[in-house]
């Protein structure tokens, strides 16, 4: 009982530690949750009205000159001088400016021949990279081809890539102000005459169908006097040079020629310099210049431009260097030899005789040829075409061909290659094999007057029925070569005329009377 009485009060006395405790909380959380509010108190605040939903901005500026893409524009540009004339070389300068927000990369401007001539790069102009908003200035030589008068054009093309390997092209026009040619009439503003001389290539030719590398040809070309003057001492330089004259009065005199510094990497001079004189040329003719070439034998298949420049003197003893650019195509055509694996013997006519064939890669280099085809006009061939492929460097291809010639003699074999040269043009490899072919051996029936025949006392012939094993079997003799020909059974048939002899040693007894 004592101990229920101390437990109890125990308990009472916690209650009460407890209830005098939660005042002193309650106050610390209402001051920890109530703000101290400071100033006047706001008012209420109104519901806002229904309003439209904000429209989205844009990601993309509509801004002149904004893009997601490099964009190349010409910007200005400007002839010196500002008119230009038939006869007078004149440079073009033209300002370009990335308008995109990305960087264009090998950027690249080409004038295309027309009106004007491009002079000295063949009017290829490799700007490189342009940042976005960036610009830049380029200068191209030109030459008017013709009298011209008034406006004229130039067409530019500008081709270049963005971040992501997408290429971009832009044609532009670009107009010059020609005032005609070197003279000009002043009162009528029209020209009185034009005085220049101008040699241009208007034709080439090789003596090779086919260039190759390592081959030595001969390099023919037309050249023509287009100008109105005679061309007074023409010197040509083939791989890209010039002439400069040491004179300063009317009389030309000798001077130095350049032709040493040209492009030769892909075609070199053989049997004379590249340097040779070809004299005068009147106006409006034409003369025909060979230089002897060799193509480097490390050369790759493709088309090469080759520099050729002129110098001269015109009437007023200038010197004038013009360049022309003509375009060589070299090919790296298969060099494949076909024979037989194994030789070939004993060739029957009527007779089917294997043809053990094997295509062989003589080249320097690994070719992708089609399909083989074996043809012959004085027989029948069984499987006689196929697919090659590809063909490493001393690589071979073996096909093996069934042929039954017609008839004894020289038999001619064709075989046919399809392939697709380097400027996927189709073209074929045509080779010949010749063989001998001989009379295929036929059964004698004795003739009875010599002694022979059933009446002689010889043999008859008759042919044996040959079951399939028997045929299959003179096949694959054919096959290896041997002989497989059809077989008789040959047995003697005796005529009772004759009288037959007595096994135990007899006199014959003769035919019955």
């Amino acid at each position: 009982m004592q101990n229920k009485r101390s437990w109890l009060g125990l308990v009472i006395v916690f209650v009460m530690l407890v209830a005098s405790m939660l005042p002193f909380t309650a106050s610390v959380v209402a001051a920890a949750q109530v703000p101290t509010v400071t100033g006047t108190p706001p008012t209420n605040t109104p519901i806002p009205t229904n309003t439209s939903p904000p429209t989205e901005t844009p990601t993309q500026s509509n801004q002149p000159g904004s893009f997601v893409r490099p964009q190349i524009a010409v910007k200005s540009y400007r002839t010196n001088p500002e008119t230009v004339q038939y006869g007078q070389d004149f440079k073009l300068f033209v300002r370009l400016k990335n308008e995109g927000q990305v960087k264009a990369s090998n950027v690249q401007a080409t004038f295309t021949p027309g009106d004007f001539l491009p002079l000295k790069n063949g009017g290829v102009i490799v700007v490189g990279e342009l940042g976005a908003d960036n610009a830049v200035d380029i200068e191209q030589s030109l030459t008017a081809s013709t009298y011209l008068y008034g406006n004229s054009s130039v067409d530019m093309t500008v081709s270049y890539y963005d971040e992501n390997g997408a290429s971009y092209s832009e044609k532009f026009t670009i107009n010059i102000l020609a005032g005609g040619g070197s003279f000009v009439n002043v009162a009528t503003s029209t020209p009185t005459g034009v005085n220049r001389s101008q040699l241009v290539i208007s034709g080439y030719q090789t003596n090779v169908v086919v260039l190759e590398p390592g081959v030595q040809f001969t390099l023919q070309m037309i050249v023509q006097n287009v100008g109105s003057v005679m061309a007074k001492g023409v010197t040509m330089i083939v791989g890209g040079g010039s002439a400069s004259s040491s004179s300063g009065g009317e009389t030309p005199a000798p001077g130095g020629v350049s032709g040493g510094g040209g492009e030769f990497s892909n075609f070199a001079p053989v049997g004379s310099s590249n340097v040779q004189s070809l004299g005068d040329i009147d106006k409006g003719a034409s003369i025909s210049a060979t230089q002897q070439l060799i193509a480097n034998v490390s050369i790759n298949p493709g088309a090469y431009p080759v520099k050729v420049t002129f110098s001269y003197f015109d009437n007023k003893n200038n010197l004038i260097n013009d360049e022309q650019v003509i375009t060589l195509l070299v090919y790296n055509l298969p060099n494949v030899d076909v024979s037989f694996y194994q030789p070939v013997i004993s060739l029957m006519a009527g007779q089917p005789n294997p043809l053990p064939l094997q295509l062989t890669n003589l080249g320097k280099r690994s070719v992708v040829l089609g399909t083989m085809k074996v043809e012959t006009d004085n027989g029948f061939i069984e499987n006689s075409e196929t697919l090659v492929g590809a063909l490493d460097t001393g690589g071979y291809f073996t096909f093996d061909s069934l042929v039954i010639p017609d008839a004894p003699g020289t038999l001619t074999i064709s075989i046919t290659i399809d392939y697709t040269d380097d400027f996927n043009q189709a073209r074929t490899v045509e080779k010949t094999l010749s063989l001998e072919v001989e009379e295929a051996p036929v059964d004698v029936i004795p003739d009875p007057s010599q002694g022979g025949g059933v009446e002689g006392g010889g043999f008859e012939s008759s042919p044996v029925e040959e079951s399939f094993m028997r045929k299959a079997w003179r096949f694959v003799l054919g096959l290896l070569g041997l002989d497989s020909a059809a077989p008789s059974d040959t047995q003697p048939v005796i005529p009772e005329e004759v009288p037959l002899p007595d096994p135990n040693g007899a006199p014959p007894v003769g035919p019955k009377g």
